[in-house]
């Protein structure tokens, strides 16, 4: 990326401050950028465990299955799930507060005696379902900051910053070969008073 700039004083200064702003800002986006990777790892982490354990909770109940065909699969719905924002790094992250349930009402006399517990078990299973897809989410979020922030630090790095640095450096140049010829045109300037005098 060329930096545009003008052969003055006035861009000098501008550059400057604008290398010095990414030259202070580049610590904290390395901090950001290693906190989001330890954040992602953990929420991945977490992640993993949800799906281990909700493949685990299928797996229990997996003998019972020939039950499932008797039970009413409208007698369990989610209302309503709660999630809380938390910040991580400035990245606003999904938390699960409360999973609200709506249980229809059922005749205890007219059917098995182990609907109640059905009815526990899928909250169960909805339960871990629905925190695994929260890590997921949470874990996505986080990533795509990581990848931003990444983004930005070799941009400041590998781009702007050198970028800066080479067109302050030319202007600098430009300005002391500009001086440099001034002071010679006005020594030849003074001496050519000088022989000018002297030959009067």
């Amino acid at each position: 990326m060329a930096i545009k700039f003008q052969y003055n004083q006035t861009y000098l200064q501008r550059l400057k401050k604008q290398l010095l702003v990414r030259v202070r800002a580049l610590p904290t986006l390395k901090n950001k950028e290693a906190a989001l990777r330890s954040e992602v790892q953990k929420a991945k982490e977490t992640a993993e465990e949800f799906d281990r354990k909700l493949q685990k909770q299928l797996q229990e109940y997996q003998h019972a299955i020939a039950l499932w065909d008797e039970f009413d699969n409208d007698l369990v719905s989610i209302k309503d799930i709660d999630l809380d924002v938390k910040k991580i790094a400035g990245v606003k992250t999904p938390i699960l507060e409360k999973i609200h349930f709506e249980i229809k009402e059922f005749s205890m006399f007219k059917n098995p005696k182990w609907f109640l517990d059905g009815i526990y078990i899928i909250k169960e299973l909805a339960h871990t379902a629905i925190e695994q897809e929260v890590f997921h989410q949470k874990m996505q979020l986080l990533d795509h900051a990581r990848k931003k922030t990444t983004q930005k630090v070799n941009l400041y790095e590998k781009v702007q910053i050198p970028g800066f640095e080479e067109a302050i450096l030319k202007i600098k140049r430009y300005l002391e070969d500009e001086e440099n010829l001034s002071k010679a045109a006005q020594k030849i300037v003074k001496n050519r008073l000088q022989q000018m005098e002297e030959d009067v």
